[in-house]
């Protein structure tokens, strides 16, 4: 069997990495739990999740993003630490230890895949068939309970290594090693942070978007065309609205209506976010005129064709939100395309892909 060396493949080394991945970890898994609860609340919810702060989303899923990209090099690291110990003969030695090396095993595949899968994502690269957000959600729980398991099990050598010894010869090479290991982390943070922070920018070199480089200052995820909507006729465009007194207006008759503009982050679960200008009638004016109850749900029907988010669903919570738009210009622009010509959703701490483009429809959905 090959043997390893090296002072600093020990306890303590462990130890201090892997407070710090499973702080990573345990904010990844809080984070996305976050988002997964916005995009797909159950129906007790629904009606009571917030629509403020405004820059809600933003936050939590910039930072699940960027403490999926530091669990990197932290992951590497505490692999590194432990190699010796993976290699150990006999594999099994007591009930304990096969509890352990069941959990490592479980928690360093599910760890890789997990970062893996969340990476590609953000590329927005998806070469696999199966759907990527069931998956990453349901890995997730399979790593944390094998983090919380692996816890459990070397809950008596993290207590005895917790705090560094008074007499430790390899304190200066540990101290170097991790000062290296959180600057790697740090850099990956100041590289692909700046999607989401704007302070961040100008060192914006990894991350695969750049908000204030897109058109109209607000990155597309989805075109026109990768949706299936073709270039709606203006004319015979309709705003269909669905409720005890329903209508329908053109696109004139809407613009008519008193517009109200306000500044909202727009964020995605790739990580980008930026804030912008929308312009437009705010949702509850066009509830109010179709008699629809205060405390009523409502569907959006998109014109795409093909899509998981052709239709979304909102609560009052948003749907009765002064800043809940359905917005008609962006940045004093008329939307375009891309963006959800000719009128799109904006809501506050609302998810990106929750924002539907190409609206034909709102419907006031029975209490």
């Amino acid at each position: 069997m090959a043997r390893f060396r090296g002072r600093l493949h020990d306890a303590r080394t462990a130890t201090v990495l892997g407070r710090w991945l499973g702080l990573a970890i345990a904010v990844c898994f809080l984070t996305g739990l976050a988002s997964h609860v916005l995009q797909t609340p159950p129906d007790w919810l629904a009606p009571r999740l917030p629509s403020r702060p405004v820059w809600g989303y933003r936050l939590t899923q910039g930072l699940h993003v960027s403490t999926g990209i530091v669990a990197v090099p932290l992951l590497l690291a505490k692999l590194w630490s432990v190699s010796p110990a993976l290699f150990q003969w006999p594999p099994v030695r007591s009930v304990r230890h096969a509890l352990e090396r069941a959990s490592v095993a479980v928690l360093v595949a599910a760890a890789l895949l997990e970062l893996a899968l969340g990476l590609v994502n953000i590329a927005q690269w998806y070469p696999w068939p199966f759907s990527f957000r069931r998956t990453h959600w349901a890995l997730a729980w399979v790593l944390m309970g094998a983090t919380l398991l692996h816890v459990a099990v070397k809950a008596p050598d993290i207590a005895r290594h917790w705090r560094r010894r008074r007499a430790d010869p390899d304190a200066a090479d540990r101290r170097s090693l991790l000062r290296g290991v959180g600057a790697a982390a740090g850099v990956l943070t100041l590289v692909t942070a700046g999607q989401s922070v704007p302070a961040l920018r100008p060192l914006t070199l990894l991350a695969p978007r750049r908000p204030d480089a897109s058109a109209q200052g607000v990155p597309v995820n989805r075109t026109a065309a990768q949706a299936g909507v073709g270039r709606l006729a203006v004319e015979r465009w309709r705003l269909v609205v669905l409720g005890p007194r329903g209508y329908a207006l053109t696109l004139d008759e809407l613009r008519a209506l008193p517009q109200h503009t306000a500044r909202l982050p727009i964020a995605c679960v790739e990580g980008w976010s930026v804030s912008a200008d929308w312009t437009g009638v705010r949702l509850r004016d066009l509830l109010d005129r179709a008699g629809a109850p205060g405390d009523a749900r409502v569907r959006v029907v998109s014109a795409q064709s093909r899509g998981a988010y052709r239709t979304t669903e909102m609560g009052p919570t948003y749907a009765r939100d002064g800043l809940t738009l359905l917005a008609l210009r962006l940045n004093g622009s008329v939307l375009s395309p891309d963006h959800g010509f000719p009128a799109r959703i904006i809501a506050p701490n609302r998810p990106g892909v929750l924002q539907t483009k190409w609206v034909t429809r709102i419907e006031v959905m029975a209490r």
